[in-house]
């Protein structure tokens, strides 16, 4: 059997002297692997590198086979975003959040439009919030949905300040005031309903690294802890290049 189909790749594991498993996220047939020869070659290098877009075909005799994949590169991101340090990091860690999160083989036709967007925007100065709006798509792909569009306990939508570790929903910054400490930060960015006037005002490096808190307590949680995963080492790099780097505007 045999299929076609456009993808993004995920990772390359070398497999004998010039071959490697290939992972890539197609927009029809969701994760899947096969074997690419002649891999190491020069040209297939710069082929297969995470992030990049590229056409392929896989045939194997049974469906549950690894397979092999034919590929042609359609988008060569790797390239493009070289030399910006945080840009590379997000499409690394999305790349690698993607492999390590989602089920073999099953279609996730919306998550992969939005990895195409986002690899698109992290050519832009809103790079790092296209990155956290993404892993909200993510958790709500994988069914732990955040509801950042009124608060939990009012059904306001405005003044919306905190979310609930327990639930997932936003709190109103009057409501929430009594267990603020127990809260995390809801940034303006992401709410869905009106921002309180105080999340407004902080600035926008401040709000960046209140959204990787946000999605990275619920990641950590309900995917990795819950699933056994290990936690993903590129996610770690780009949050630690956050907390070391005046963000808001860095491209």
């Amino acid at each position: 059997m045999d299929w076609r189909d456009d993808g993004i790749v995920l990772s390359t594991r070398k497999l004998g002297e010039n071959s490697v498993r290939l992972s890539v996220l197609t927009r029809d047939y969701g994760r899947h692997a096969g074997l690419v020869r002649g891999a190491t070659s020069k040209s297939m290098r710069g082929t297969l590198e995470p992030g990049n877009e590229i056409r392929v075909g896989w045939s194997a005799r049974l469906a549950e086979h690894l397979g092999q994949f034919r590929c042609e590169l359609t988008g060569a991101h790797a390239a493009d975003l070289l030399l910006h340090a945080g840009p590379l990091m997000a499409m690394s860690s999305a790349c690698a959040m993607l492999d390590a999160t989602l089920p073999e083989r099953e279609a996730h036709p919306d998550l992969y439009r939005g990895t195409v967007a986002l690899i698109s925007a992290l050519k832009s100065e809103q790079w790092l919030p296209a990155y956290i709006r993404w892993e909200v798509g993510l958790l709500e792909e994988l069914g732990y949905g955040l509801a950042l569009d009124r608060c939990a306990a009012t059904n306001e939508t405005e003044n919306l300040a905190f979310v609930s570790p327990k639930s997932g929903r936003a709190v109103g910054e009057a409501s929430g005031q009594a267990y603020r400490d127990r809260m995390l930060p809801l940034p303006a960015f992401l709410a869905s309903g009106r921002a309180s006037q105080s999340r407004k005002e902080m600035s926008l490096s401040e709000q960046l690294r209140d959204g990787l808190k946000l999605t990275g307590f619920f990641i950590h949680r309900d995917i990795f802890e819950a699933k056994g995963i290990k936690p993903v080492a590129a996610r770690d790099r780009l949050v630690s290049h956050v907390w070391r780097t005046d963000i808001g505007a860095e491209k």
